[in-house]
């Protein structure tokens, strides 16, 4: 996940940076700093940061010559 991916998902399911870190269980200083381009956090914060939005409804999608993204599941 990408800090530009971690902004649109959070955009899409109108979640600000402190529900994020209280659904991730993440500190919100490691999300705006993650999110600006500041900080790699460690592989499983990112995975805890992914299933909190994926939970959410969020879909990541992988580079595929389009660029990363995200959007919302269908149904």
């Amino acid at each position: 996940m990408t800090p530009s991916q971690c902004r649109a998902a959070r955009a899409l399911i109108a979640w600000s940076q402190d529900h994020l870190a209280t659904s991730s269980k993440v500190a919100k200083a490691t999300i705006a700093n993650f999110e600006a381009g500041k900080r790699a956090p460690y592989d499983r914060t990112l995975l805890d940061l992914r299933q909190a939005l994926e939970a959410a409804g969020v879909e990541f999608i992988p580079e595929n010559g389009g660029g990363a993204g995200v959007r919302l599941r269908k149904g």
